[in-house]
């Protein structure tokens, strides 16, 4: 299911309790995330309703390395797309499945009942099959799109986790490290998502501070909906909420 303009030239791509987001900016198409292997079709629709193709995706910027947020990447890079990742993150965005999350990921499912639709959505969408990406760019080596947005990193979710801030939309881009529904238990509203895909939530709960500080009146989170009542609203909100 795609959303055209969340924010004006930002269009929403969302499948599996998870979301990714292709950004117009000037003659270059973003994609900032990557979803899961089921979203191609999503892609392709998407593009065709703006009148291009996934030729015209020349840039995929990963917040993070996660599968979830990996899925088409592999895809794109074979139709020439450029995959970029901070430098802390660019091991597990070419092996995804090899990262330690900071609980074990198999006891949600039974201590919280409510994960279980978002997380066999997610399994039939290939989360249990993405492949790495083979060519991967860091952000520090001179990106081309570095006048369009602007990369906050905000570890802890993963070593390597970044937020997008697109300053001319009033917007932040947010990945894992603020969503408004976290997976791993079924719950909504701004939070830190659950030890059982964050990596380290005393650095995540810390990295907030960084998404208050975008002043964006528009989160884009990874899972869950779009927040419209600005980035400091959502970060007091997420630090209220213990994390599961």
């Amino acid at each position: 299911m795609h959303t055209l303009d969340v924010v004006p030239g930002v269009h929403r791509l969302a499948h599996a309790s998870t979301a990714c987001y292709l950004v117009e900016a000037d003659d270059r198409l973003l994609l900032v995330d990557a979803g899961l292997p089921a979203f191609w079709p999503d892609l392709e629709s998407l593009l065709r309703v703006l009148g291009r193709t996934t030729d015209d995706v020349r840039d995929v910027l990963l917040t993070h390395g996660h599968f979830d947020h990996l899925g088409v990447a592999r895809r794109l890079e074979k139709t020439g797309a450029q995959i970029w990742v901070h430098r802390d993150d660019r091991r597990i965005a070419e092996h995804p499945y090899q990262y330690e999350p900071g609980h074990p990921r198999i006891s949600y499912p039974l201590s919280h009942p409510r994960s279980v639709p978002h997380l066999a959505s997610m399994v039939g969408a290939g989360a249990l099959w993405v492949r790495g990406v083979t060519t991967p760019k860091t952000y520090d080596e001179d990106p081309p799109f570095a006048d369009a947005v602007r990369i906050v990193p905000t570890p802890g979710h993963t070593d390597g986790h970044v937020v997008i801030v697109l300053p001319d939309r009033d917007a932040v881009l947010t990945g894992d490290a603020l969503v408004t529904l976290d997976p791993y238990t079924g719950r909504t509203g701004p939070r830190i998502v659950a030890r059982g895909g964050t990596y380290d939530a005393g650095l995540a709960v810390r990295s907030l501070d960084a998404i208050a500080a975008t002043q964006a009146r528009t989160v884009l989170p990874g899972h869950g909906h779009v927040w419209r009542e600005g980035a400091e609203a959502a970060v007091r909100q997420a630090r209220s909420r213990p994390v599961a």
